[in-house]
């Protein structure tokens, strides 16, 4: 099952590129919906995609398969990551500040592709030709590699504001909000880290504009 979805995803760049010139990255992100948090980007540059045998759409793979391919991957590939906080997000809203943390995952790739691939329909301020790919995560190798970093690092990122505020329980929901953060968060009021632009946080901070 493995080798076959990754045929059919490396087949996709590979047709999705024919007509490309030099090297492509395929850009996505975590953690758009989310209330706590920030929106993280990755950009990747697959070098070897042939040795990753479970690589797929992040949200298909259990955690601890996720964080070894995401081992793998920055082994055999460029990646580059970027972020936009919380308090970014509630400035200029999640889908400017998605555009923004994959712009940033790009410019911090060590070598700069000359086409991009993207996660939805999202184009980048940014001299690089690229191409929109609406579930792309599910169809394109490198989006696939690129879902894979943008998730585990950033559920890494929660794992660390959880040790900061132990009362909300991140290292469990990431953030999103399930039953558990509601209640908590209903209970304790929102920290720091909360979007204060969502809701219900924005409720629970006396509205927001």
């Amino acid at each position: 099952m493995g080798t076959e979805t990754l045929k059919r995803l490396v087949a996709f760049d590979c047709e999705a590129a024919r007509e490309i010139q030099g090297l492509f990255a395929g850009v996505d992100e975590a953690g758009r919906g989310p209330l706590a948090g920030p929106v993280v980007a990755a950009a990747v540059i697959l070098r070897r995609s042939g040795s990753l045998s479970h690589l797929d759409d992040s949200k298909k793979i259990p955690s601890l398969k996720r964080t070894s391919i995401f081992r793998e991957i920055l082994q055999h590939s460029l990646v580059g990551i970027g972020i936009a906080d919380e308090a970014q997000i509630d400035e200029i809203n999640i889908y400017q500040a998605t555009r923004v943390a994959m712009r940033r995952a790009v410019l911090s790739l060590t070598r700069t592709p000359d086409f991009l691939f993207i996660d939805g329909k999202i184009s980048l301020d940014l001299p690089v030709p690229q191409k929109s790919i609406v579930q792309g995560d599910a169809k394109s190798a490198s989006i696939a590699a690129a879902s894979i970093i943008a998730k585990v690092f950033r559920d890494g990122w929660m794992q660390r504001l959880a040790e900061i505020y132990p009362h909300y329980g991140f290292e469990k929901h990431k953030g999103y909000g399930t039953p558990l953060h509601l209640s908590l968060l209903e209970k304790i009021g929102p920290s720091p880290v909360h979007r204060k632009s969502f809701y219900p946080v924005s409720m629970l901070c006396g509205g927001f504009s």
